[in-house]
């Protein structure tokens, strides 16, 4: 049961929530005004496939801007949630940071990532050692990002279970206003959090028919802060693990027009993260070892490179379509994680290093195409269709050396591995899929239906080389054949001039991911072994949703009601029985059924559109409650977020602005177990100032957690006993400031 404190409460009262959109009209006197009256104006795609205004969208959508993003301060996946109500981003202490996305409690490989249509490559982790996270995008390169809650699997089939998290990058026309022909611009920022530097520069041209850009970006920083005190090395430690970071970015594009209606575009991207970090936590003596770590030093390193070149034609006019948008591509993901620990254990060994090294590598080739077309008549059929295909190669493998300085003797022997090693075989995967969707418009527009269907065809073929062979002998690999068939039907009714009801079911999937299919691995010595499972079945999903929105001159809001059930999810690791050889069986199976419900609200308030006399003030919120549960366990899921709320008050003038931000977080009282750590509840404020201080110039400024306040944020804790010593380490940062300054011309 939900317990409200009296500032919950008020939140609810206020219409909740935080400057969730700050879309400021460069024409207009007062953009902050127009923002809060064309909330649900704004433009997206990945709802619905086609380009339509969030207010004839069938389920939640959240829209975050340009501007949004530099009033807000944006540097990070993390920033660029900070005030979604359930969508989280979550992350790790010590060394690998930031990790993907949670939307109404799932995450991970449940929910799609993509840029400019194409998804960004699979997270995979394994032991200590061995983390490849989803956070492959600089931010400063997009113009728009589009949130969708909940299963999305009828367009964007599997992986889309919890949602789609769509980044669209900068095209050249996004700089070339006003009919100019050339443009440079320059950014300079401080993150204060993590003491993180950013410098990028931008250059675009345009004329008749071509158009081009190229971005560039450079950031470095530190450890991220937290409000631990413990320093020093060993367990004990709560303090951020030393740590240097850095990071480049480049994204170019040309564009051939040969009309007002075509335009083939190229794109160039590529971005790379690495950090070296001081374990300092994993020094000291180890119990389960009887080693001593005297050094432990890691090297993570991370890239993402795509080449891609679409076609969009807006006036085609044929019987098959109206207009089109096709792409091809190639895009390649690599992780690569080095740890490095020098050791003193008992005599007569003495001393010993141990190198490991992991590399998580994910190469895809595919081919988009989009058609639409609209049929009029007594009931207007917008028809959209298309088919995705996409070639996927994973390459994973751990490889280590054991060294004794004192004798000059390395071995790759590191019980239980004898390296290299692959977790699971060299996996291509393929999916071919055809998705029709049709938008019927009657009764004067008043009332859309929007049924579609996908059909995803998924095939696995496993390829066993020498290293996965020799550590897993007797195993017999599977290759999977999978089709799932995906339906959705939403609505939108306007029943009113300014009030609608939107909602609808939606079908979801995800196929059974190769590391699951495909685990491998036996350790004799420890007494277990890990087999492939070819019958695992794919994980499904079956949600309804429906919701009010108001749209009036001064305010606008949108109250929703969810409810998802999720079968079969498939759980790692499941003991199954002694095998002949006395060996204890692990494999991979569907045993989890789970349900999660919730509300979500947004609303806003233009203060202006009531009294002339508070013209540029504005507020606007969101908040979000949800409830989760393990219907296989009984037991509450842990990944479902507690009541979060946010409110902004914001003023805004033609050329400077500013707002208080309010974040709150309920108790986190519903967890599996209860001896697992419940953080408390908080509530945190932030404050923002912008300034365009000449013509092509604006700093923006923001201090965040004002009130110092101690706090732990969901998406940061993992599973940890309640009297864990250790709690402060996944505490958020304290008062910290953030600034960036843009220059263009």
């Amino acid at each position: 049961m939900i317990r409200p404190s009296v500032l919950t409460a008020a939140l609810w009262l206020a219409i909740s929530s935080h400057t969730h959109a700050q879309a400021t009209a460069s024409s207009a006197p007062d953009g902050a005004a127009d923002a809060a009256v064309t909330e649900f104006d704004r433009m997206q795609v990945t709802a619905t496939r086609t380009e339509r205004a969030v207010a004839d969208v069938p389920n939640s959508v959240d829209v975050v801007t340009r501007e949004q993003m530099d009033r807000q301060l944006v540097f990070d996946i993390a920033d660029l949630v900070r005030y979604e109500p359930g969508v989280t981003v979550t992350s790790s202490f010590g060394r690998f940071g930031l990790g993907g996305f949670r939307i109404r409690g799932l995450e991970g490989n449940r929910v799609r990532i993509q840029t400019d249509g194409i998804p960004v490559s699979d997270a995979f982790s394994i032991g200590s050692f061995s983390n490849a996270n989803r956070n492959f995008v600089d931010l400063d390169t997009l113009k728009q990002v589009e949130i969708v809650r909940g299963p999305t699997s009828s367009l964007y089939g599997s992986d889309a279970l919890g949602g789609v998290v769509s980044f669209i990058t900068k095209d050249p026309n996004d700089y070339l206003a006003d009919g100019s022909d050339a443009y440079f611009g320059l950014k300079f920022g401080y993150a204060g959090d993590w003491d993180g530097l950013f410098a990028g520069a931008t250059a675009a041209f345009g004329g008749e028919r071509w158009s081009g850009m190229a971005a560039v970006s450079h950031r470095q920083g530190q450890e991220p802060e937290n409000q631990g005190e413990t320093g020093g090395a060993g367990s004990t430690r709560t303090l951020p693990n030393p740590q240097d970071r850095d990071g480049r970015s480049l994204l170019t594009k040309l564009v051939f027009a040969p009309d007002a209606g075509q335009r083939f575009r190229l794109t160039v991207e590529g971005n790379e993260d690495s950090a070296d970090t001081d374990v300092l936590t994993s020094q000291g003596y180890q119990a389960l070892t009887g080693a001593s770590n005297d050094v432990v030093f890691a090297h993570d390193h991370q890239t993402r490179a795509r080449v891609s070149f679409a076609h969009e034609w807006d006036d085609l006019n044929a019987a098959f379509a109206d207009s089109l948008d096709w792409q091809i591509y190639r895009q390649d993901s690599e992780t690569t994680q080095y740890t490095r620990e020098e050791r003193t254990l008992p005599a007569p060994t003495l001393q010993d290093i141990r190198e490991r090294e992991f590399n998580f590598d994910q190469r895809s080739y595919g081919v988009q195409a989009n058609f639409r077309k609209r049929i009029d008549g007594a009931v207007t059929h917008e028809l959209a269709y298309g088919l995705d295909l996409v070639r996927t190669e994973t390459r994973q493998k751990r490889d280590g050396l054991r060294s004794y300085p004192l004798t000059g003797v390395s071995t790759p022997v590191m019980l239980p591995d004898i390296f290299p090693v692959r977790d699971f075989p060299i996996s291509r995967t393929t999916t071919a899929a055809l998705y029709v969707q049709d938008e019927i418009v009657f009764a004067d527009g008043a009332f859309r239906l929007v049924p579609g269907l996908r059909v995803d065809h998924y095939r696995l073929r496993s390829d066993v080389d020498n290293i996965f062979a020799e550590d897993n002998p007797d195993m017999v690999v599977a290759d999977i054949s999978e089709t799932s068939v995906s339906p959705k039907l939403g609505m939108v009714w306007r029943f009113a001039d300014a009030w609608s009801l939107f909602g609808g079911y939606a079908h979801g999937f995800r196929s059974p991911p190769y590391n699951d299919v495909n685990i491998g691995f036996t350790n004799v010595m420890f007494g277990y072994t890990a087999i492939a499972n070819p019958d695992l079945k794919p994980e499904t999903s079956d949600g309804v949703e429906l919701g009010l929105r108001y749209i009036g001159d001064a305010a606008w809001a949108s109250l929703s009601g969810y409810y998802n059930r999720y079968e079969d999810f498939i759980e790692s690791y499941v003991f199954t029985g002694i095998s002949d050889e006395g060996l204890a069986v692990y494999q991979s199976q569907n045993v989890a059924e789970a349900e999660i419900h919730g509300v979500e609200l947004k609303a806003g308030v233009d203060f202006g559109a009531l009294s002339a006399a508070w013209d540029g003030w504005s507020l606007r919120g969101a908040a979000a409650w949800s409830r989760g549960e393990n219907r296989t366990d009984d037991v509450p899921l842990d990944s479902v977020d507690p009541f979060t709320a946010t409110v902004g008050i914001a003023f805004d003038r033609e050329r400077w602005g500013s707002e208080l931000a309010v974040r709150h977080a309920g108790r986190k009282d519903r967890v599996s177990d209860p001896t697992l750590f419940q953080a408390d509840a908080y509530t945190v404020l932030d404050l923002f100032a912008h300034f365009d201080f000449a013509p092509g110039a604006s700093v923006n400024l923001g201090v965040f957690n004002l009130t110092d306040r101690k706090y732990w944020a969901s998406g940061d804790v993992p599973l940890t006993a309640a009297g864990s010593s250790v709690l402060d380490r996944y505490t958020s940062p304290g008062r910290n400031l953030s600034a960036s300054l843009t220059l263009a011309w």
